[in-house]
């Protein structure tokens, strides 16, 4: 378990990382990065939260949740 743990923690701290570098790459190219709209996708996301109304609300903090250090 801690081997998963351990590899999925891995995992999302690249992910934390290749996140911003995307969308400064499509802001200052203006192509995609491996074929997905980066802004547009994070457009989506929100207002996916947004039009949730209290269950968005909810997710949206159980979402941030695992962002924050503790």
């Amino acid at each position: 378990m801690n081997y998963l743990t351990g590899f999925l923690g891995g995992l999302m701290s690249i992910m934390m990382a290749i996140f911003p570098v995307t969308i400064m790459w499509y802001v200052l190219t203006g192509t995609n990065v491996f074929g997905m709209d980066v802004i547009a996708n994070l457009t989506n996301l929100i207002n996916d939260f947004s039009n949730g109304g209290f269950v968005g609300l909810v997710l949206l903090v159980i979402v941030m949740s695992f962002f924050v250090k503790k």
